[in-house]
């Protein structure tokens, strides 16, 4: 299984950003999925995660603005939706899955979000 996250980028703070994550591997699907970010100097920590059942949970930081969803027709692909960005969101953020079994994580490359005041 690989990840590959984009659409990361510049934007202004207020503003909104969608990055994707694409998974390789039929049975990806059964993964829990998530996204973490780790910011300059920060450690890494978990923004949002959905399980295959669509159960979701979200860092204080960014409830009631960011909404992470999937699709699981023919692949695998989870999105993470950022509102109302501020400067604090810039981060470079690594999509995830955890295989149901082993618990085996398995990591995206990263993309970059960088939020201007």
């Amino acid at each position: 299984v690989q990840l590959q996250a984009s659409g990361g980028g510049l934007v202004q703070a207020g503003g909104s950003l969608r990055v994707s994550c694409t998974a390789s591997g039929r049975t990806f699907s059964t993964y829990a999925t998530g996204w973490f970010r780790q910011a300059p100097g920060k450690e890494r920590e978990l923004v949002a995660a959905i399980t295959s059942g669509g159960t979701t949970n979200y860092a204080d930081s960014v409830k009631g603005r960011f909404t992470i969803s999937r699709d699981n027709r023919e692949t695998t692909v989870y999105y993470l939706q950022m509102n109302s960005l501020t400067p604090e969101d810039t981060a470079v953020y690594y999509c995830t899955g955890r295989h149901p079994i082993t618990g085996r994580d398995v990591w995206g490359q990263g993309t970059l979000v960088t939020v201007s005041s």
